[in-house]
């Protein structure tokens, strides 16, 4: 457990309300903390969750979005404050790098002025100021010729470098708690690297608490002394990352460390989950992994497992957790 955690998150559950009233769960009964300093690694395949469990924690949600649970940033519980509250602390004190920086970057302004804009609406900088500033900030980031390229627009810029300006932008008011959405997505290995430790250099600079969102269980375990795992909407194991990858107690995540490419002998073919994640629309009676998990029992498809937690601060939901012994 983490004595005085910076942001904390319990019970959070995030429907979707339909067009015709209905609600569609999307995340459920998800809880877990982070401290200063702290890496949390958030995994799971696409349609876990990950990146609507990353928008609510910013408060980004889309208006259809019923939130029930607490989000705690700093003792303050974020669910409790309107959109004014969540702007002063939304971008100032906790910081986004989004997932595809094409999108999230905006394509009628120089990349020198979108890191600028942030500076000067937060802390009422001159803009002269703040364009100094964010050139420093695209030599921070490794932007060859920052000077001169603080002029150009995103689309001037290859998929690294608009990657980069996105972490700028998200670094540029010190943020105390960082939320990195897939930041390595699409980026090949040399980029990948350079990404990450641009990142752990401002994590450790700053005591900064990060949260980082990705499928890939390297980054992760590079990165992260924590770290939890989610399948279609609901947590499925939690501990330090090293005792998660080391001995894991959930099915689901030794499927997804058995489809690493490196587990897999050559000449072989590459191991695989079978099926998909479901449809939250559609999720099967009982636990939400049965039909795709290889120790599937009966008892699996007749109720959800609830969440154990262990004295050594790991957590899993798995009906054969009950023969493990709990807090």
């Amino acid at each position: 457990m983490i004595p005085t955690p910076l942001l904390r998150v319990e019970n959070l559950a995030v429907s979707l309300r339909l067009a015709d009233g209905r609600l569609l769960p999307i995340l459920n009964d998800i809880s877990f903390a982070i401290g200063r300093g702290d890496t949390l690694g958030i995994v799971g395949e696409s349609g876990s969750g990950k990146t609507i469990l990353s928008l609510a924690v910013i408060g980004l949600l889309p208006e259809s979005a019923v939130v029930s649970g607490q989000i705690v940033f700093d003792g303050q519980p974020l669910t409790d404050l309107d959109d004014k509250g969540l702007c002063r602390i939304r971008g100032s004190r906790i910081g986004m790098i989004f997932q595809e920086p094409t999108a999230a970057l905006n394509p009628a302004m120089t990349i020198a002025d979108q890191i600028a804009e942030g500076i000067v609406l937060h802390r009422g900088t001159s803009w002269r100021d703040a364009r100094r500033q964010a050139i420093d900030l695209l030599d921070r980031v490794r932007i060859d010729q920052a000077a001169k390229r603080a002029d150009d627009y995103p689309h001037e810029l290859s998929g690294g470098q608009r990657q980069r300006v996105g972490i700028a932008i998200a670094l540029a008011l010190e943020p105390e708690l960082l939320i990195a959405d897939e930041p390595t997505t699409a980026l090949d290995a040399t980029v990948q690297r350079e990404v990450l430790g641009i990142l752990t250099e401002f994590v450790r600079e700053k005591n900064m608490a990060l949260m980082l969102v990705s499928h890939n269980l390297g980054v992760v375990a590079h990165m992260a002394g924590r770290m939890l795992v989610l399948y279609a909407g609901a947590r499925m194991e939690e501990g330090s990352t090293a005792d998660v990858l080391g001995d894991p107690r959930n099915p689901y995540t030794r499927g997804l460390l058995a489809a690493l490419p490196g587990r897999t002998e050559r000449g072989r073919r590459m191991v695989s989950i079978p099926g998909n994640v479901p449809s939250l629309a559609r999720l099967p009676p009982g636990c939400r992994f049965a039909g795709r998990c290889p120790e599937e029992i009966p008892a699996c498809s007749q109720a959800e497992p609830g969440w154990r937690a262990f004295a050594d601060g790991r957590g899993v939901r798995c009906l054969r957790a009950l023969t493990m012994e709990s807090v």
